[in-house]
């Protein structure tokens, strides 16, 4: 799951970010809401935008995207509490809405509840040869064998799979499991699909095939 945070407080960003990339989210931040609007599309799976930002506030941000079309879940932070600010919020078209302070915990409720109402449902389990992966219980099976994977390795391993029969480009992984501050030349791809293969048993590309030049494969 990806998440783009649009916070000018960049402490309280960095918190939220450390936070939620503790439970597997894939997490990007951005501090103005020029900058924000301009990031946020379907890439991402939910959006926690606060409301008092520079250059462009979040409800005119929100207002701007949801024209757009854009249907990806907001959970809009602000730090009034009047009753005016949460209407306007929700009027632009938020999901929902959080009075800061809040507490961490009240925060990934929240946005786990905002992902239990995906705008197009994925499916719970996904299988590709002997190897499932469970999203209920966060756990993968090889037959009836449980493996031990590392929260980014899951996530790796459930983004070839979901698009299991194409190949995908080192880049396309790297945009989908790790923040845009990564550098995008590194070989970490490469290495977390060794790790996988490791873990796979997968000597012979049975299950992660290489497209030379372009990516990887996962076979049906």
């Amino acid at each position: 799951m990806r998440i783009l945070i649009a916070e000018d407080n960049r402490k309280l960003a960095g918190y939220i970010k450390q936070a939620l990339g503790q439970q597997g989210y894939t997490v990007d931040s951005v501090y103005d809401g020029e900058t924000a609007e301009n990031r946020m599309s379907d890439e991402y799976d939910l959006v926690i935008l606060d409301i008092m930002l520079p250059q462009k506030d979040g409800i005119t941000v929100c207002n701007n995207v949801r024209g757009y079309g854009s249907t990806t879940p907001i959970l809009m932070l602000t730090a009034k509490g009047e009753l005016d600010d949460k209407v306007d919020g929700l009027d632009a078209g938020a999901d929902d809405y959080l009075i800061k302070p809040f507490e961490m915990k009240e925060l990934l409720a929240r946005i786990r509840a905002l992902l239990r109402r995906p705008k197009e449902k994925k499916p719970e389990k996904l299988i590709a040869q002997n190897i499932t992966l469970d999203g209920a219980r966060h756990i993968v099976l090889k037959g009836e064998d449980e493996l031990s994977l590392t929260l980014k390795e899951y996530s790796v391993l459930d983004y070839i799979i979901r698009n299991k029969n194409k190949t995908v480009t080192r880049e396309q992984i790297l945009d989908h499991c790790w923040d845009f501050s990564y550098d995008s030349f590194s070989n970490i791809v490469d290495v977390y699909i060794k790790r996988l293969r490791k873990k796979l048993q997968d000597k012979n590309e049975q299950y992660i095939k290489t497209i030379r030049g372009i990516g990887y494969q996962f076979k049906e």
